[in-house]
């Protein structure tokens, strides 16, 4: 089975959870931007951002080699959180995440609605992850991963849909956690045969995976202090950076004034919500508007949920 049958596998999956996202070329956003720019909506899904995809991809392929699995267990900032507690719901599973103390109240609060067994512990997602592990171990759960080449496939069924039903685009912007949706975005390129740039982005609190491509090996940082808690890594995946490596074409830093700046520009171009993650490739998009004159760019708006408070707050900085 070629890549491109493995992808559309997965997407008629997906399919039976939700439809297709839109993705939309909104004029204010043209403007701004100066160039022609296509937004794919991923915070339009049933949990508001990209990664249900991967989580019922995975779920589907874990209950039916494991069918005597009870329950899974996950380290999360949320929304890989949400996706296996959707999934796993889906599914008749129990689902125990685990999320750093600090996380995002309102993320917290949607895990739960999910039916999850929400734990905090730790300081930051790494921390949150170890516990996890050994949580797995002493209650017999199963440990899912934050990347995996499952969840790649599944995220990648947002690519393909966004890259069949845009115009050809030259260039997309993808914001970078652990690596799912750009190494998603990667395969589903390649398997379409598309000619189309890749470009990474991260912010600059939490510059692993940039400082990892620019070295070709995976470095660790001692923290990931951002407000977009989506890319707040400090451990790149070697699996998903070699796959990073291979198909990007460069990775982009984001301060933190400027992804805000972005998550202020999709509430007034389009009246959409973006969480500091989703923000960030229009982040890095502005940023380089110099070099995108004449050319059609897309960007991934990978998730919406951002707690009211921040969101609040974000708005009267701008003002």
């Amino acid at each position: 089975m070629s890549e491109l049958d493995k992808i559309e596998a997965a997407a008629a999956l997906v399919y039976g959870h939700m439809r297709p996202t839109a993705e939309y070329c909104w004029p204010l956003l043209c403007e701004r931007a100066g160039t022609e720019v296509w937004v794919k909506h991923e915070n339009h899904t049933p949990i508001g951002a990209f990664k249900v995809r991967g989580g019922l991809v995975f779920m589907d392929d874990l209950k039916r080699l494991r069918p005597d699995v009870a329950g899974v267990i996950a380290a999360t900032r949320g929304n890989h959180g949400q996706s296996i507690a959707y999934a796993a719901r889906a599914h008749g599973l129990k689902a125990v995440v685990v999320v750093p103390h600090g996380n995002s109240v309102e993320k917290n609060r949607a895990m739960r609605a999910l039916g999850a067994e929400l734990i905090e512990h730790g300081q930051d997602f790494n921390a949150a992850h170890d516990y996890a592990r050994q949580r797995a171990s002493r209650d017999d759960l199963y440990m899912v991963p934050s990347f995996d080449p499952l969840l790649a496939r599944g995220v990648a069924t947002y690519s393909l849909e966004f890259l069949r039903a845009a115009p050809e685009l030259d260039v997309v912007y993808v914001p970078i956690g652990l690596g799912s949706g750009i190494a998603g975005m990667i395969m589903a390129r390649d398997a379409l045969n598309s000619r189309t740039e890749v470009v990474g982005v991260v912010a600059e609190r939490a510059a692993a995976y940039a400082l990892s491509f620019e070295a070709g090996r995976p470095i660790a940082t001692n923290s990931a202090d951002t407000m977009a808690d989506g890319v707040a890594v400090r451990i790149p995946d070697p699996t998903a950076l070699e796959i990073i490596r291979r198909g990007a074409e460069r990775i982009v830093t984001v301060s933190e004034d400027e992804i805000k700046a972005a998550m202020c520009a999709y509430y007034t171009d389009t009246h959409n919500l973006a969480e500091g993650a989703g923000a960030a490739p229009l982040a890095a998009l502005l940023k380089e508007k110099d070099k995108l004159t004449g050319k059609r760019a897309g960007v991934i708006l990978s998730g919406g949920n951002v707690d009211a408070s921040m969101f609040r707050a974000v708005l009267a900085g701008a003002q």
